[in-house]
């Protein structure tokens, strides 16, 4: 079996046409979706209707479920952009979506961690900054999971890490967005270092082991950064055309 894993899209279609074109030459059984979907400045109601149509097998990041109780106030730039945008049909799809999916009894789908949409899986945040989880903290966070095959999200980072076990566990980095800025639970950024798009495609050898090949590829993000800029949000700008957060 090949799976092909897109996370965290914020809307930027643009991103989200070049990633499907590209799995489309590449032969996969299933799409998956491990959400933070539409928020952001760019494109969220056509991205929300491309993805309606496709009917992958989705579930919710804390964008979607902050989209859904948060009010306006309370909302972030990203958003409040797309929260008024969204129809009726486009919440209902919303607050259908599960925070976590198990695709087949030995795969699990989360945004975050098995047990959280904020928590980061692979990688770790403290006063000193960022840098990628120990075996240790992974093991914690994966707490009596097991699943050979957990595809998470949320940091924007593509990361694969293997158990001592066997289990593989996989982010494949953001479609849309490849840099951001946050304070949770200390200030930091997180930056990929390219402007590419990213996804990962997982497959299943003969002995049942999964591997992870992650994947960059190339889009108009310059026509992204521009209308990111016009929306009055030049630290997507910069983001987009770089992967990385201004200094």
């Amino acid at each position: 079996m090949r799976i092909a894993a897109i996370s965290d899209i914020h809307g930027n279609l643009a991103a989200l046409d070049a990633v499907l074109a590209d799995i489309a030459r590449r032969s996969v059984d299933r799409i998956v979706n491990l959400g933070d979907i539409l928020s952001g400045p760019l494109e969220p109601t056509a991205t929300a209707d491309r993805l309606i149509s496709l009917d992958l097998p989705t579930i919710r990041g804390n964008h979607e479920r902050q989209l859904l109780t948060l009010a306006p106030a309370e909302m972030g730039a990203s958003d409040a952009h797309a929260a008024p945008l969204l129809t009726d049909a486009h919440r209902a799809w919303l607050a259908a979506l599960p925070a976590t999916m198990r695709l087949a009894p030995d795969i699990l789908l989360c945004h975050g961690t098995p047990d959280s949409d904020l928590d980061y899986y692979l990688d770790h945040v403290d006063a000193a900054g960022t840098r990628a989880a120990t075996a240790e903290e992974i093991a914690v966070r994966t707490g009596p999971e097991a699943a050979a095959l957990i595809l998470c999200g949320h940091t924007h980072l593509p990361r694969a890490h293997r158990r001592p076990n066997g289990q593989l566990i996989v982010n494949p980095g953001s479609v849309g967005l490849p840099a951001y800025a946050d304070d949770r639970p200390f200030p930091h950024v997180m930056e990929s270092g390219t402007p590419q798009a990213r996804y990962a495609i997982v497959e299943r050898q003969a002995d049942g082991d999964w591997t992870a090949a992650l994947i960059a590829v190339d889009y108009d993000w310059e026509t992204a950064a521009r209308t990111a800029q016009a929306r009055e949000r030049p630290e997507w700008a910069i983001a987009l055309r770089t992967g990385r957060v201004a200094p």
